[in-house]
């Protein structure tokens, strides 16, 4: 007589990769809001019908930025914009990212968090990648906020074009980092909500380096090129 029965509960199915969160709920905010890219961001994620409130250092400076853009946009200091959002996307300047963070751990305790820092250098030669003690900007945040959920993503956005109201589409996929599958999905949904992009996860934040580090390299082909690179993944 023979069992097919070998004592353990079948596996379930492999998450679908593709089926993602409902995002569309949730306020976003931007910290670096009245940046090129900052800007940026907002305003698509804005023209896609996501609540969206600008931070900061100067909540004038937000509140002008805010209502430039429109489309129910809304403009704080940086620790009101991060106590009212639910994602907050980092896009502050490298130079200020440490002291940023630092400042509002306790207004980002429990949140998502984005950083979309790129760590970069520029000589006669060029833009060049730094190396942070921690590893990257997003491992910069993780250590900082060590109550927040880190993620990494909208790394290789033009600002151009993300500002350009022309654009119906920014043909671009987003590679997005994060240490759990939930956080990541939720990332990977919202740059979905933007016309044109796809989210694709690529890894846990220790490979976040690499990632930021291309940005050095797509400044060099923007400029010799005279165009505005993005990065589309093949064969997913």
């Amino acid at each position: 007589m023979t069992t097919h029965d070998s004592g353990s509960a079948p596996k379930p199915p492999a998450k679908d990769p593709w089926d993602l969160p409902d995002v569309s709920g949730l306020t976003v905010g931007v910290l670096g809001g009245t940046g090129p890219q900052g800007r940026g961001l907002a305003y698509r994620l804005a023209r896609a019908g996501q609540k969206v409130i600008i931070g900061s250092r100067d909540a004038g400076r937000a509140g002008t930025a805010a209502a430039e853009l429109g489309l129910g946009v809304e403009g704080a200091d940086n620790a009101d914009c991060a106590r009212r959002s639910d994602i907050v996307i980092v896009a502050v300047p490298w130079d200020g990212h440490a002291k940023t963070l630092e400042s509002l751990r306790e207004e980002l305790t429990g949140k998502l968090v984005i950083d979309c820092v790129n760590p970069l250098g520029f000589d006669k030669k060029g833009a060049y990648a730094l190396k942070p003690e921690e590893g990257s900007a997003a491992e910069q945040a993780a250590a900082l906020l060590p109550d927040s959920r880190v993620t990494a993503a909208f790394h290789h956005l033009s600002a151009v074009l993300l500002q350009d109201a022309t654009i119906e589409e920014i043909d671009t996929d987003v590679m997005v980092l994060g240490e759990a599958r939930a956080d990541t999905d939720l990332v990977q949904a919202l740059a979905g909500r933007i016309p044109g992009m796809r989210g694709i996860f690529a890894g846990r934040l220790r490979n976040a380096h690499q990632v930021e580090s291309l940005v050095a390299n797509l400044i060099s082909v923007n400029r010799r090129y005279k165009a505005h690179a993005g990065l589309r993944t093949t064969d997913v």
